[in-house]
């Protein structure tokens, strides 16, 4: 299918700059032409969009998409019922203008049928990488649906599994957390050497790995044993930044998923000791995501979405509290296009609005450089050259 939009302000997220008044070509999905004055191939679609803003589809690098974003009170289901959930959030987060997905942990290899799914043409869904189950010592934090581990030579054989399924990361699970009760988002959980044997069967396949990670011992041990990125990183210190800048290691920070927690509290039905832990590391969460980006350390947007009143819709509101924290709308929105990208290592074929890459598009009404909140109204969606979304 060729389609040529035209009258777009399309933001080059590299620079910072706006072309008005210019066309996208696309054909079969791949971006062929950016420019002014372009003329639309014979029986090609035209799609006006009467100078609205074009930005590269959003990633989000940090889903649960089998999770309801409920008061974190879980209720058992079938599996039926978890993929019709899941099959919903997709939808949902494709509408918001996010064309990307990474999820972050799903029960019964869920999100890997799914993504199976998502490449066949079966449901209309984001672009995706999968994890599988993530790896937890017994019972540790994620227990209830990851895949306990203990022992180097233990967690080795489950992160195999993982990859058997078809999973493109290994998730790892340094540090208790917020959601899980009995455990602390300071405690270090899978050691050094059980964090290092499943990120070298990752590793020797070409997949790559990140952890949950909140509390400074097990964020350092995670960093020694070779994973690619830290997610949450509640407590970094110096040596931490100047590790990861090293050794090219990303932070996720996840600012949304504390923030709704505090946010809503008890009086939403949330568990008192979520709300407790989440209070308790909040602004310690903020102080480090401050000085990661104040170090030069590298950062890619991800939500946790499906935590507590975390919405699939809200990806952006990760972009607004990025820049509450001193990010430029520039800088919020790199995190969530080319930074997530190279994450991701798609780069080279997402992630900005390049000829001869995906034409996944987010279109706005007006430009979210001006103001980031405007990133959160999402006005189309576009997923490889396709609109399979448009605010009425």
């Amino acid at each position: 299918m060729t389609t040529l939009f035209t009258h777009a302000a399309v933001l080059d997220v590299f620079t910072g700059a706006i072309s008005k008044d210019t066309s996208v070509l696309t054909e079969d999905g791949i971006i062929k032409a950016v420019g002014q004055n372009l003329e639309a191939p014979e029986g090609a679609q035209v799609v006006d969009l009467n100078g609205k803003t074009m930005l590269p589809g959003l990633f989000n690098c940090h889903v649960h998409m089998c999770s309801d974003a409920g008061n974190g009170v879980k209720t058992p289901l079938p599996d039926a019922s978890i993929t019709v959930r899941a099959i919903n959030n997709l939808r949902t987060l494709l509408n918001s203008g996010v064309t990307y997905v990474r999820d972050a942990g799903a029960p019964h290899h869920i999100d890997i049928a799914l993504h199976e799914a998502e490449k066949k043409g079966e449901i209309v869904a984001p672009e995706m990488q999968t994890a599988g189950r993530c790896i937890c010592m017994t019972g540790g934090h994620g227990y209830d649906s990851g895949r306990e581990a203990d022992g180097p030579d233990d967690c080795r054989k489950a992160a195999r599994e993982q990859l058997k399924a078809g999973a493109n990361w290994i998730k790892v699970m340094a540090t208790g957390g917020v959601m899980t009760k009995g455990v602390e988002p300071g405690s270090a959980q899978l050691t050094e050497d059980e964090l290092r044997a499943a990120i070298e069967e990752a590793h020797k396949c070409g997949a790559k790995t990140f952890t949950h990670a909140q509390g400074l011992d097990g964020i350092k041990n995670a960093l020694r044993a070779g994973i690619d990125s830290i997610e949450h990183g509640f407590y970094l210190d110096d040596w931490c930044f100047d590790f990861m800048k090293e050794h090219n290691v990303y932070l996720v920070p996840t600012l949304a998923a504390p923030h709704w927690i505090v946010v809503n509290g008890t009086e939403a039905g949330i568990p008192d000791y979520v709300v407790r832990k989440a209070s308790n590391a909040i602004e310690a969460h903020h102080d480090s995501f401050r000085r990661a980006h104040k170090a030069g350390v590298k950062i890619a947007l991800g939500t946790d979405a499906g935590t507590p009143f975390n919405k699939f819709h809200l990806t952006a509101y990760e972009a607004v509290l990025m820049v509450e924290n001193g990010m430029t709308p520039l800088e919020a929105i790199q995190c969530g296009t080319i930074n997530a990208a190279d994450l991701m290592g798609v780069l080279d074929t997402h992630g900005s609005i390049t000829v001869g890459k995906r034409a996944n598009f987010a279109i706005f009404d007006q430009n979210p450089l001006e103001d980031i909140h405007r990133l959160l109204d999402c006005s189309m969606t576009v997923l490889g050259g396709e609109v399979v979304f448009e605010k009425k």
